[in-house]
């Protein structure tokens, strides 16, 4: 089979003015940015307020292994599928970071016949709204020790500083880093960080801005730090929301784009998927659900992060509601969740791992049906999606069949990958059905609860916790956040992506642990409260091979090896 890259430049892409103009997107609210993207302006939103509604579908996944499981290609082929079945179907993803572009990951535009083109163009920048993130975040870095440098006239607790610097890039080196060093003209000297800019608090709350006045109001209640009495001190205060806001004024607007069958897909925004929504902009999504029959977006990681935070923080940013809920499994996964079995990222699968064993699938089947009682614990239909492989075997297909359709969801093989959107029927049918259903749809808990409860709440019922034990400290925390007038704000649990609980070595479903809570932290601008459960990396490293050895330009001046 050629590369995803092969397959990409191979493509026929339609005219983007011609995939805007199935949308029905208004033509004054289109921004052309080089041949094959547009921008799309947020007027295009109230210009389309009076069209139906489309039926508004989320894929997520079982808990993945470390190379994932395909839910962006899933994603890509489903939307196609529907296209297949005469639906016209709108696509909202995440833009990939070229931080793991770079290192082990590769792209994120899908793969195989379901991608979204131009490959290169999606990968290497965009239009540009990961840098102007990047700069309006580092300008209020710059603007707090500006503030410190001369004088600080708001007291600001230099120990408490919590806003980091960001860069797109894999650079271990930056994650502990000492700023100021020099002599007086040089500024504060103290100690700080650096981030991907993934996860940076500006690029989440990009994502959940419904407007450009929304998202001017959750730039001032960044929280950087605090006063040495206690009180928060904001972006506001520090005069520096509304210079952040110009710098985002453009990247607030989607980016249109289209899949190798023509299908529009908007592009936007990439909030890291451990510490924030892990789900693309809700602007994007407001677009789509007025363009078309079906909107088709993912949310990352498995529905234990990803789509819990698209049901109890996205969809209540949005005001919307999903129809139905899709979750990617593979038989090497479930087999992965078995126990038996090792996978490490780089690396090929162990080769007893592709010899046919249903048992070895079913052992692991736990993780699955605890991810579907997750998407109907919110109301949601679930659809499996059997991301099928050429080394898969039919009766391990069979087992997942079994097993899912007995925890009450619908099931479907797909060969996107290999097959295009003709792939995806069977899924796209499936999708269908579960979206004519009656939604019940509603969020875990209410947000009159304390921000222990919820905390509590999550733990308990998304990820099968017997309860949370906080570290040394924090109560005072939660106490202080809930007088600062941040209990009223959704959870959004920091926690390993590699299993339902919060220590990545346990598979399955596992029962009979306690989720520790060792720190909490507030994202008042994007509206949430991050309790952190482990370690998290909020600054990858490079792999000892990593992508950037290979990624470069042959002698006709054309990408090679960009995966």
């Amino acid at each position: 089979m050629p590369s995803d890259l092969d397959i990409a430049r191979a493509a026929t892409l339609r005219p983007i003015a011609d995939v805007a103009a199935e949308m029905e997107v208004p033509t004054d609210a289109l921004e052309p940015y080089g041949r094959h993207v547009m921008k799309v302006d947020l007027s295009a939103i109230e210009a389309m307020a009076d069209r139906p509604r489309a039926k508004y579908v989320v894929v997520s996944a079982i808990t993945p292994t470390p190379l994932g499981e395909g839910k962006t290609t899933t994603s890509v082929g489903l939307a196609q599928g529907l296209g297949r079945l005469g639906k016209r179907a709108v696509l909202t993803l995440r833009q990939p970071s070229m931080g793991p572009t770079f290192g082990i990951k590769g792209g994120a535009a899908g793969g195989g016949y379901s991608q979204v083109v131009p490959m290169e163009t999606l990968n290497l920048h965009l239009t540009g709204d990961f840098h102007a993130v990047t700069s309006a975040h580092n300008l209020l870095a710059a603007l707090i020790d500006n503030h410190l440098h001369f004088g600080n006239e708001l007291d600001l607790d230099v120990r408490s500083i919590t806003w980091p610097r960001v860069l797109d890039v894999n650079d271990r080196a930056l994650r502990q880093i000492v700023v100021g060093l020099g002599g007086r003209a040089d500024g504060v000297t103290r100690q700080s960080s650096f981030d991907i800019t993934a996860a940076s608090e500006v690029m989440a709350l990009l994502a959940l801005a419904r407007d450009l006045d929304d998202l001017r109001a959750r730039l001032g209640r960044i929280v950087i730090g605090f006063t040495r009495s206690g009180d928060p001190v904001t972006a506001e205060q520090l005069q520096g929301a509304g210079s952040m806001a110009v710098m985002l004024r453009e990247a607030l607007k989607p980016n249109l784009l289209q899949t190798l069958e023509g299908t529009p897909a908007l592009i936007h925004c990439g909030p890291f998927g451990n510490i924030a929504t892990g789900n693309s902009s809700v602007v994007a999504d407001l677009v789509g659900l007025r363009a078309g029959d079906y909107v088709v977006t993912e949310a990352g990681f498995g529905a234990d992060m990803g789509a819990e935070r698209f049901f109890n923080i996205k969809c209540r940013a949005s005001g919307e509601s999903p129809d139905a809920a899709v979750l990617v499994v593979t038989t090497r996964a479930l087999k992965m969740h078995s126990g038996k079995f090792r996978i490490v990222p780089g690396k090929p699968l162990p080769q007893d791992m592709l010899a046919e064993s249903p048992g070895d699938v079913e052992a692991g089947a736990a993780n699955l049906i605890k991810q579907i009682a997750n998407v109907r614990l919110h109301g949601v239909s679930p659809v499996v999606a059997i991301n099928a492989f050429p080394t898969d075997h039919a009766s391990e297909h069979a087992v997942i069949r079994r097993i899912a359709q007995e925890a009450g969801a619908r099931v479907a093989v797909s060969t996107h990958f290999g097959d295009g959107g003709a792939g995806a029927v069977e899924l796209a049918e499936a999708v269908q059905e579960a979206a004519e259903e009656p939604s019940d749809f509603r969020p875990l808990y209410d947000l009159g609860l304390s921000l222990h409860d919820k905390i509590e709440t999550v733990a308990r019922e998304v990820y099968g916790a017997d309860g949370i034990d906080l570290g040394t400290g924090v109560a005072k925390q939660l106490d202080a956040y809930e007088r600062a007038g941040f209990g009223r704000l959704p959870v959004c649990i920091a926690k390993t992506h590699l299993s339902l609980s919060s220590d990545a070595s346990l598979l399955g479903a596992p029962t009979g642990w306690r989720m520790p809570v060792r720190e909490v932290r507030v994202s008042a601008g994007a509206g949430f409260v991050y309790p952190i459960a482990g370690t998290m990396r909020t600054m990858p490293g490079l792999g000892a091979s990593p992508a950037a050895h290979r990624i470069d330009l042959d002698d006709q001046g054309e990408i090679v090896n960009l995966s």
